[in-house]
């Protein structure tokens, strides 16, 4: 398959919500259009605002209960999408479109068919993971903790939080990005982050984007461990399964 631009994948996004409506949103693991929106939107580094347009641009062409962009012509480059992919079964639909908006792409495909348990739905994933984090890339310059940082992803790095802060001449910061669907709600802190945190302490911080549901917005928590918020500890035990062969001469 050929390459997609940002701007297609946006497209593609709208395309499938005008076709597929609610139905489709529950493949996706969305509650409604407005987690879709800002999720799929924020994950592309794109307006909200944009992914709607998209949609009701093409809900003229689809048996769906809005009117949409009816009195004026779909653009070409809608259409030319539209032809291309809008004979997509909503199965094939979705794998592409978690596949283009995700950044581990085919990876996370894999992982959603072998678990899959609730918590590993493409929806969650998105919200807790990559949304929340391109939210933070968007809007980090306006903390005032951050304003004069340069930024460093580290989400790869397994260091115990996502993104370092560096400022000539001044020690980094750390941020732990989470996500969360509602405005309230449980935040998990990992024994990684946690230990991190707690060595840290006022160069930790824990940026929570909140309410991807409605309208996504955020509250930054510096030096967590000794805020407000109250951490409960909790151990789980887990049975892993292994399968062992030999390999002969």
């Amino acid at each position: 398959m050929r390459s997609l631009s940002t701007r297609e994948k946006l497209i593609l996004s709208g395309l499938f919500l005008s076709k597929f409506d609610e139905i489709g949103l529950r493949v996706l693991g969305f509650s409604g259009f407005s987690e879709a929106f800002n999720t799929l939107a924020l994950s592309l580094k794109s307006s909200p605002a944009s992914l709607k347009n998209y949609r009701d641009e093409f809900d003229p062409y689809f048996p769906n209960p809005r009117q949409g962009w009816h009195k004026r012509a779909i653009r070409t480059y809608c259409k030319k999408l539209m032809d291309e992919f809008g004979s997509l079964s909503i199965d094939s639909f979705a794998t592409l479109i978690k596949t283009e908006v995700s950044v581990s792409g085919d990876v996370e495909i894999i992982e959603e068919q072998v678990d899959t348990s609730e918590s590993n739905s493409f929806a969650r994933r998105m919200v807790t993971g990559q949304a929340a984090e391109k939210y933070f890339e968007r809007v980090f310059q306006t903390v005032p903790q951050f304003c004069r940082h340069d930024l460093i992803n580290t989400t790869g790095l397994g260091c115990g939080f996502d993104y370092k802060m560096s400022r000539e001449e001044t020690p980094f910061l750390a941020v732990e990005v989470k996500g969360m669907t509602t405005s309230t709600g449980p935040i998990q802190l990992t024994s990684k982050e946690h230990k991190v945190a707690k060595f840290l302490k006022d160069r930790f911080f824990l940026f929570v984007v909140r309410n991807f549901a409605e309208k996504p917005f955020h509250t930054v928590f510096q030096n967590p461990l000794n805020s407000s918020l109250i951490f409960d500890r909790s151990e789980s035990v887990t049975v892993q399964v292994s399968w062992t062969t030999s390999i002969g001469r």
